[in-house]
């Protein structure tokens, strides 16, 4: 049990290293004329603007949390800054992953609306690998700061 504790992270890692070549292999695809990429301009900003304002507010109510759990949150071992600080790698975690995967969902779409302008499996093809970058970025993120979490608190460390 011991030695699949100490390979988790590893496989987050991958995950976010699949993240990664997706994300660079969507951002080579084809954009389409003018008028469709100054679009996806536009659409890639709002977003942008959209989760900046939200996590602004986001980080406030992290912050207010994270204070509760550590004077009234407890757990097996009694530590209640063990349990904020878990919130706050929780919240960070997340914060990311909807990070990574909006600036490639927003890349994506106007990506696949071109592909599909020629080919739909090559649409598909597109639509799936910005699909899988969000997909798998929630999963890497998630395994990687769990089994973190994990190895700092039962002591194990990272070698």
């Amino acid at each position: 049990m011991e030695l699949i504790v100490k390979f988790l992270p590893a496989f987050g890692v991958l995950a976010l290293l699949y993240v990664f070549i997706k994300s660079a292999w969507v951002s080579k695809q084809e954009v389409g004329s003018e008028k469709m990429a100054r679009i996806a301009k536009n659409i890639a900003d709002g977003a942008m603007s959209f989760l900046k304002a939200e996590y602004k507010i986001l980080a406030v109510f992290v912050a207010a949390v994270a204070v509760l759990l550590f004077f009234k949150g407890t757990n097996e071992v009694g530590s209640n800054g063990m349990v904020a600080v878990s919130f706050i790698v929780g919240a960070i975690c997340s914060a990311l992953a909807g990070f990574i995967g909006m600036k490639v969902a927003t890349k994506a779409n106007v990506r696949t609306t071109q592909a599909a302008r020629t080919s739909l499996g090559k649409a598909l093809e597109v639509a799936f690998a910005g699909g899988a970058v969000m997909g798998l970025g929630v999963v890497g993120l998630g395994v990687l700061g769990l089994s973190g979490l994990f190895m700092i608190y039962s002591g194990q460390g990272w070698s």
